[in-house]
């Protein structure tokens, strides 16, 4: 990049969930800057395949965020390989959406472990060895949840609330140590897994009367927050939600005319 305060070149960045959608765009986004990225999913020929079309120094390493040890495999693989981990993007999510009183054990243990439990995870794995070299950043991506909850997603909202808090709990612990810990709250985002639902013409028009912008968010439009919460250009940032919505968080739309 021209600008080195913005510059993530040479960095090694770990980007779980990271076969499609938003972490498949952050990857991509790191990867033509000059970083080394690693990017880890549950389904090998997935993340192959994602890795070849990313192109740069990609390199696919399996990873299932809900297992302890396979994090730590992961961690292990990573370090031992490339030296280092300079940034941390936890990306990795799931969601089902249904009424509270449908909702079962098993379906909040599958949300929680994969959207909380898994980013705690490897935050601390992650983490553990930036405080032994005293430099490191990691990045969450949490959710237009974290600002109010949508009806119909509770286990959802309540993992992304979660990671919000924890962003700023590790903020705290880890700022003497030389590590910053921020987050990213996306809006309304165009993906192939969302696609079907953004095509629904009553939720498209919802979603541009509460979005400022009048438009759905793409994968790309993460690039340039993550970019700069990896970069120099926020040294002094730590403990942080960015909002990248489109405006989505500044208020509610009234069904009334203005005139």
């Amino acid at each position: 990049m021209s600008d080195e305060l913005f510059s993530v070149r040479e960095q090694v960045v770990l980007v779980s969930g990271a076969s499609r959608g938003i972490g498949r765009g952050i990857a991509e986004g790191f990867a033509q800057r000059g970083a080394t990225v690693i990017i880890t999913g549950r389904e090998k020929d997935s993340l192959e395949e994602t890795a070849k079309e990313i192109g740069g120094r990609t390199t696919p390493m399996v990873c299932d965020v809900s297992d302890a040890k396979a994090i730590d495999r992961l961690v292990d693989g990573a370090v031992k390989q490339f030296g280092r981990i300079d940034t941390l993007l936890n990306v990795a999510g799931v969601n089902r959406r249904m009424k509270a009183e449908h909702l079962t054990e098993a379906d909040y243990d599958f949300i929680v472990d994969i959207n909380l439990k898994g980013p705690f995870l490897l935050s601390l794995a992650v983490g553990r060895r930036q405080l032994e070299r005293k430099k490191g950043n990691q990045i969450n991506i949490v959710s237009l949840n974290n600002d109010r909850p949508l009806r119909g997603v509770m286990p959802y909202a309540v993992s992304k609330a979660g990671l919000g808090q924890m962003t700023r709990a590790l903020a705290m612990e880890w700022g003497p140590g030389g590590i910053r810990v921020n987050a990213i709250a996306p809006g309304f985002i165009l993906t192939d897994l969302t696609n079907k639902l953004w095509s629904q013409p009553v939720m498209k028009d919802w979603a541009m009367t509460n979005t400022p912008l009048r438009r759905l968010g793409v994968p790309a439009d993460m690039i340039g927050a993550a970019i700069f919460l990896a970069s120099d250009a926020s040294a002094f940032m730590t403990g942080q939600t960015v909002y990248v919505d489109g405006g989505c968080s500044c208020g509610n739309a009234w069904p009334i005319p203005l005139e």
